[in-house]
């Protein structure tokens, strides 16, 4: 059985919509933040496999553990504490190129699978009353960057390069074939 150790209902849809038959079970632990000598790629698999390990169950189960941030000249954007913070950095956003990086965590038993996923996306050059809008619609408070590009966010984007599902926080084809390789590999 699949085990989707996550609080996202986001990841919840990706996985039904690619058509798994899964749990889902809350990760443990705090988050903890990154360090400066890790790169972004290292960042999102420590925490996914974290949150594999920390949800694990039997040792036929596979659990899935992911993490997903943006990052935009350098600096990890999470999800705002409040309105103010969306709008600051939507601003920050605008008119800008970031990255998304998720990472992908399978644990069965010993067994351990991560891997990283990276999108890159560049939104349009925004006007202060697009911002405000956006934002008191209430889309961005909950989502890493401050946006939902399969929401009202999308309109935010010019162009993305990679994986749309990255950016909604799974990447689908990634993990179908990390799936496959994983159960072929052990037989799980």
């Amino acid at each position: 059985m699949l085990i989707l150790a996550s609080q996202s209902p986001r990841r919840e849809e990706l996985l039904r919509a690619s058509g798994l038959r899964f749990r889902v079970a809350t990760p443990g632990g705090e988050d903890i933040p990154p360090s400066r000598a890790q790169s972004f790629p290292a960042v999102v698999k420590r925490m996914a496999l974290r949150k594999a390990e920390s949800a694990a169950y039997r040792d036929h189960d596979v659990v899935l553990g992911a993490d997903t941030i943006v990052v935009c000249e350098g600096r990890i954007l999470g999800k705002p504490a409040d309105a103010a913070e969306a709008r600051r950095m939507l601003r920050f956003l605008s008119g800008k190129r970031h990255r998304v990086y998720t990472g992908l965590a399978l644990v069965s038993g010993s067994r351990r699978r991560v891997e990283c996923e990276r999108t890159e996306v560049t939104f349009r050059s925004l006007r202060e009353d697009e911002i405000r809008r956006y934002v008191d619609t209430g889309e961005p408070l909950d989502k890493a960057g401050a946006y939902a590009i399969q929401g009202l966010g999308g309109g935010l984007v010019e162009t993305l390069q990679g994986c749309y599902t990255n950016v909604i926080g799974l990447p689908v084809p990634r993990l179908l074939r990390m799936l496959a390789e994983f159960r072929q590999a052990g037989g799980a």
